[in-house]
């Protein structure tokens, strides 16, 4: 197996937009293929083999030599590749990471705006089990009209916000400047924001064809009734209200 010549990561926390938009630069056939090709092929850091990483480079590459890759952060990784490759525990975080995954210079980062609305759309995908719908497909019949939590919501969007600390605690750490992309925004200008990828990455996209949106949203009137919910009694009693 051929190193890749080119890597890059997509960093993302859930409900940011990350599997349309590597669904979206995987249809061009020159932006690697930038699933959750650790998730999905070996999840389990203590067993995993440089056999295991060349296969995820043959997953993630397209013929051009460039491979994608997205993922939560997560240090067990880190903390997997040191002992891997052998490398001293003064190598930072990115020397690590780069080891693994080869000319690892360009990094995304998805976030969202709205961290309300992300941990509703979580908790609505967990309860649902409609985590994504194809375009066109028809909705998922499970009826939601019980399943408000507030604990889990309020979980879920502590949970987001730890796991933007630790992806932007790394890229600061590692003097990474990342390309931002915001799902608010994504939303407004999928093309426009995926051509935009394409010449962060250096890849000549202006005359590529981008697939059109391999998902449809999945916010319903349920859904905003949950934000709005939650959004007055996570302030319930506030002197000052913020939202």
């Amino acid at each position: 197996m051929i190193r890749p010549q080119q890597s890059y990561m997509i960093w993302f926390a859930q409900r940011t937009g990350s599997t349309l938009f590597n669904e979206a630069l995987a249809s061009t056939g020159i932006a690697g293929n930038p699933s959750e090709w650790l998730h999905y092929q070996h999840n389990d850091p203590k067993t995993f083999t440089r056999e295991d990483v060349e296969r995820i480079w043959q997953s993630g590459t397209t013929p051009n030599g460039v491979f994608g890759l997205k993922m939560n952060f997560e240090q067990r990784w880190i903390d997997c590749f040191r002992q891997l490759f052998e490398l001293p525990q003064e190598a930072s975080r990115a020397e690590v990471w780069n080891h693994a995954f080869p000319n690892c210079t360009k990094h995304i980062y998805m976030t969202r705006r709205n961290k309300v609305r992300l941990a509703v759309s979580w908790w609505r995908a967990i309860v649902s089990g409609e985590w994504h719908r194809r375009t066109g497909e028809k909705p998922s019949a499970a009826d939601l009209a019980d399943q408000y939590h507030f604990d889990a919501i309020n979980h879920l969007l502590v949970d987001s916000n730890m796991c933007e600390a630790a992806i932007e605690d790394f890229l600061t750490e590692s003097g990474i400047v990342p390309l931002t992309i915001v799902y608010e925004d994504f939303i407004q200008d999928y093309e426009g924001t995926v051509r935009k990828a394409l010449a962060y990455l250096g890849l000549q996209g202006d005359q590529v064809r981008i697939a059109p949106p391999a998902f449809d949203r999945l916010a319903d009137e349920v859904a905003e009734q949950w934000v709005q919910r939650f959004r007055e009694e996570r302030q319930q009693g506030w002197e000052f209200v913020k939202w």
